[in-house]
């Protein structure tokens, strides 16, 4: 098994994080292929909590090759941040490479993506305003500023040249003054790539060299299925592409580089910022998990909204990724309850629905079809303990709820997380790294 895929199957924040380190122990290259400084992944060893944003999660471990590939949009200021802050852990960040191909997220990027989302008024999408929508689309129009470029003073500023006027206008447009000072920002610009000069290179080719030498190769997605800028609850959604198909353009592999596809799917569902959320939970559970999970943002620190878990959705996301197995993390999040609820279809309209809506109005109209199923105690044996005993050593309902969910979607689940540590994992696949 020499390529892995680790995919959120939800709305992001599934502790992808926290998996993908855990399977990065077997890797000698971790690829991230799509979004930017909106993503958060938190990971602990021992005692220490990493809260990463840009960064793929093999940056922790100085054997792996961390790879920021194509897909992404990198925001260079934020990235001198996390890599200041893992020195200041003791982590070099010297096993870090970007591909040359990577869009830019410069200053009026931020400054549009706010006007833009206070533009929409009562229908904001719920952005981070961290200028991730506004970079994809100069991607996408033909308008960005890529890593490659900042090696190149003459085409940096001539590619600035084009854009600056366009951006100035349009943000005049929306009643902003975007204020730029454009040599400023040149020199700001080739001062980051001098110093990241040693870092870029053609990704593509290096993944692709890794592959074909039988390396043991990891793509780490972020955010989740259901906010795919195509199959998520578009418009409440990321302007990227996070599902397994992303990963070609992201990272520049042929889909027969990708040979095990792993969906991260949280006990429960959770999603940040507006849109639809059939099982939402507006009681004293919700705020129970709320609590008990840590539900808030990595990035932005947002109280995150809690449902209980949607097979519909991990469905769609069965389907879509290709998913070989899931790795169902947060279990213990659920100790304590009497009775837990799963949703397995949809009433819209008098209409049973199993597959995910494309149509937002109709998720705003769905009544989830819940099963009921029984819950188990609220143990006090430390999990770590806990998970030496295998699977077989989980109580009885848990393993219950685990075959339950394995038998609807179809997919084996694969690994179990119980906790924050690295301990606190049951591992039953069958190929391993």
């Amino acid at each position: 098994m020499p390529t892995l895929a680790i995919i959120g199957a939800q709305w992001g924040d599934e502790g992808k994080g926290k998996i993908t380190d855990y399977l990065a122990e077997g890797a000698d290259m971790v690829v991230r292929y799509q979004g930017g400084a909106n993503a958060g992944h938190t990971i602990k060893i021992g005692e220490e909590v990493f809260a990463l944003h840009l960064l793929p999660s093999g940056i922790l471990r100085k054997d792996v090759m961390a790879v920021i590939g194509n897909g992404m949009v990198l925001d260079l200021d934020r990235l001198e941040e996390e890599l200041e802050a893992l020195k200041e852990k003791g982590i070099s960040g010297e096993n870090l490479k970007i591909s040359d191909r990577v869009n830019i997220v410069l200053p009026y990027h931020r400054t549009l993506d706010g006007a833009q989302e206070r533009s929409r008024g009562a229908k904001v999408v719920g952005t981070t305003g961290r200028g991730i929508g506004p970079c994809y689309a100069d991607k996408i129009s033909r308008e960005g500023i890529r890593m490659g470029d900042l090696l190149d003073e003459e085409l940096l500023r001539s590619r600035l040249d084009l854009v600056l006027p366009i951006k100035e206008r349009f943000a005049a447009s929306l009643g902003e003054n975007l204020d730029i000072h454009r040599e400023k920002l040149i020199a700001k610009l080739l001062e980051y790539g001098k110093k990241y000069e040693a870092c870029v290179c053609d990704t593509s080719v290096l993944i692709n060299d890794a592959i074909k030498a039988g390396k043991n190769v990891m793509f780490e997605g972020a955010q989740g299925t259901m906010l795919d800028i195509d199959y998520g609850t578009y418009p409440y959604v990321t302007s990227s592409n996070c599902t397994s198909a992303g990963i070609c353009t992201g990272a520049g592999v042929p889909p027969s580089a990708v040979q095990e596809v792993v969906g991260i799917v949280k006990a429960y569902t959770t999603r940040v910022g507006a849109g639809p959320f059939v099982t939402e939970l507006h009681d004293d559970i919700g705020e129970t998990l709320l609590k008990n999970g840590g539900e808030f943002g990595t990035t932005t620190g947002r109280a995150r909204r809690c449902g209980w878990l949607d097979l519909v959705v991990v469905r769609h996301a069965v389907r879509l990724n290709g998913l070989t197995s899931i790795a169902l993390t947060k279990l213990d999040v659920l100790n304590g309850l009497s009775e837990l609820k799963v949703c397995t279809a949809y009433e819209i309209d008098g209409e049973i629905v199993r597959n995910f809506p494309g149509n937002y109005r109709q998720l705003e109209k769905a009544v989830p079809v819940y099963e009921t199923l029984a819950g188990w105690d609220n143990w006090t044996e430390k999990t770590s303990k806990l998970c030496a005993g295998g699977f077989e050593a989980l109580p009885t309902k848990m393993k219950e709820y685990v075959a339950y969910i394995e038998k609807d979607i179809g997919v084996p689940v694969g690994i179990i997380s119980v906790g924050k540590g690295r301990n606190e994992t049951i591992d039953r696949r069958q190929n391993k790294w």
